[in-house]
């Protein structure tokens, strides 16, 4: 019996180490410099290793770069350049608001020689030199050749080319998904993979703890020493944009040899495909106001409007009879 009791004993303890061994285990290539967690502050109200701007405000449980009021920007940037050749960037995040058919316009996750500088492109700069993941949410844009809202979209810049919101990016994007992230009860998920020149991005915006491949493009060449950053901006439109956690994972293996002898990259970022333009129809006024509307709403609309026509066509079918009888009366 006390034999027994002793080898239980043993197998509590060394189930013990093992936990705690796997526990370590699994966390051996965050990187901590690029990981934003909770609890997010420090010293007063600084959050280390990291800088924010604009109307970003730091609360105990997420990072809020835009509450859901117009004409809003925020950022958070991380201070310390990545040299980390291939990585994985996990983003816990959360879109919403009261709009419930109008919203935006959305954010973006960098990857980019600047920082900290605000413009306008989802509250950051166009040109600019780098790695960006679009999260647009901006509804009013869609038209009969576009996709629909929200949108994933990627696009890598040597800061020769600019971003065009009339278009929805689309002549600039390498590659993009339908998602729909925004007014979510539960907290989404962004992972952002770049391995070996390419570049993947998956989704879990089910809730089922499980990565769904939003889009796979090779042919990508990042530098190393870039910044990563998280931007927002609201416009006529809003939305909350709110960031919970972000971990970057070291993918490169301390056995891999090649990796060791071979320089890392440093020239411009490089794309070898872009996606070809789509052709897009024009807003108009019309279209801004029945864009909005849907399902039954829409059928009313419309039923209104040709009864509408109906009665002005039977009021002048009548005008003009009774000026063809008035003028009978004339001549007889």
């Amino acid at each position: 019996m006390e034999a027994h009791m002793k080898s239980c004993r043993l197998l509590v303890v060394f189930g013990l180490i093992l936990s705690v061994f796997g526990q370590w285990e699994s966390q051996e290539y965050l990187r901590r410099e690029h990981t934003l967690t909770k609890p997010y502050q420090g010293s007063g109200m600084s959050v280390p290793l990291w800088d924010f701007q604009g109307s970003t405000l730091v609360t105990n449980q997420y990072i809020r770069l835009t509450s859901d009021h117009q004409s809003l920007q925020g950022a958070i940037w991380n201070t310390a350049p990545c040299f980390v050749r291939n990585w994985e960037l996990h983003i816990q995040f959360k879109i919403h608001g009261s709009g419930k058919n109008l919203f935006g316009d959305g954010l973006a996750i960098w990857y980019t020689r600047e920082r900290m500088q605000m413009g306008s492109i989802f509250g950051s700069k166009d040109n600019f030199i780098g790695l960006a993941i679009f999260l647009d949410t901006y509804s009013n844009h869609n038209g009969p050749h576009n996709h629909q809202h929200p949108y994933i979209s990627a696009m890598v810049n040597n800061g020769s080319l600019s971003y065009d919101h009339d278009t929805d990016g689309t002549h600039t994007q390498i590659s993009g998904c339908e998602a729909q992230f925004r007014n979510k009860d539960y907290d989404t998920f962004l992972a952002i993979r770049y391995e070996n020149n390419e570049l993947k991005v998956s989704t879990d915006i089910a809730n089922k703890n499980s990565w769904a491949e939003c889009f796979l493009v090779k042919g990508i060449r990042l530098p190393v020493g870039y910044y990563f950053g998280v931007t927002a901006a609201t416009g006529d439109l809003a939305d909350n944009h709110d960031i919970i956690s972000m971990k970057l994972y070291d993918l490169d293996k301390e056995t891999d040899s090649e990796k060791k002898t071979e320089p890392p990259y440093t020239g411009l970022p490089v794309a070898d495909h872009m996606e070809a333009p789509r052709d897009r129809v024009d807003d108009n006024k019309g279209s801004y106001i029945l864009g909005s509307l849907t399902g039954w709403k829409l059928f009313v609309v419309i039923f209104l409007i040709l009864i509408g026509i109906s009665v002005c066509g039977i009021v002048g079918f009548v005008v003009f009879q009774r000026n063809q009888d008035y003028s009978r009366k004339r001549f007889y």
